[in-house]
């Protein structure tokens, strides 16, 4: 899974439950935690066969929301270094997890890695936010319904289908087979408050999106703005394109509501910079 602020290629790894499986392991086997030597701002988070988990220029702001699975506006608190600062993580998982990793077991094994190399303490409050709801316009959707198999194995790319994607730039949304809660959540980081799907509508979808992004509005990747985008990114859309909320409406006969609701907010207490290897 690639990341990046401005740009990215998002794995969209869907969430299952593990029946009568024992209780998976909670802290990797090995970690390795360098500080990040480039100067090209790249960051990519990777989760590879065997169990290995790799993330390059990564600031620790990603990694807490990687690992506790919240968005980047749910962060709050902390040094400034979590953002500035960039880390390359590599670590392997336990023998016997499996060739792909899914979040429900990953996420547990990153708190641990945090906890124990960054010394975090968190705890989570709930706040009254701006939210938005996603629904269906007044002429209905105007969705193309995706040819791509869904998934069906546990995680994503199982039997009988492959990953959902995005590949997001700076104005730009390209998603192939992706339902509309993953959907959601995508507008939910560029918008930098909650979008809910309320639309009512199953299945999975390829969507094309291009719009004018507001100040303020993220490219799509978790940990902020001013990441360059890495090769092979979507350019730039054009600056006099419409806004994303007249794009999702007039595009995809969807439309963007917005309301106030409580918002599960992560502080971060205290947080050091990580042990040596």
């Amino acid at each position: 899974m690639r990341v990046a602020a401005a740009a990215a290629v998002f794995s969209l790894l869907l969430p299952f439950s593990l029946p009568g499986q024992q209780a998976a392991p909670q802290a990797f086997e090995v970690i390795s935690i360098k500080p990040n030597a480039a100067a090209d701002n790249r960051v990519m988070i990777r989760m590879a066969p065997g169990g290995r988990f790799t993330a390059t220029g990564v600031p620790v702001r990603v990694l807490i929301s990687q690992a506790f699975n919240v968005r980047d506006f749910q962060i709050t608190g902390g040094p400034g270094w979590l953002s500035s600062d960039r880390f390359d993580v590599n670590a392997k998982a336990p023998d016997g997890v499996g060739e792909r990793v899914p979040p429900e077991i990953l996420r547990p094994m990153l708190q641990a890695m945090l906890v124990e190399r960054f010394q975090l303490k968190t705890h989570t409050e709930s706040k009254e936010m701006p939210v938005y709801s996603l629904v269906q316009g007044k002429g209905g959707p105007k969705l193309k319904v995706s040819d791509t198999p869904p998934p069906t194995g546990p995680g994503a790319g199982g039997p009988g289908g492959r990953p959902q994607m995005m590949r997001m730039g700076r104005g730009q949304l390209s998603a192939n087979g992706v339902t509309m809660k993953a959907f959601a959540q995508q507008l939910s980081q560029i918008l930098g408050r909650p979008v809910t799907d309320n639309t009512g509508l199953d299945g999975f979808y390829d969507i094309e999106l291009e719009f004018t992004p507001e100040p303020g509005q993220g490219g799509g990747g978790p940990g902020g703005g001013g990441v360059p985008p890495p090769p092979g990114a979507i350019p730039q859309s054009d600056t006099n394109g419409p806004s994303i909320f007249t794009a999702v409406q007039e595009k995809l006969g969807l439309k963007l509501e917005s309301s106030k609701g409580p918002v599960d907010i992560l502080v971060v207490d205290s947080i050091s910079k990580p042990t040596e290897n």
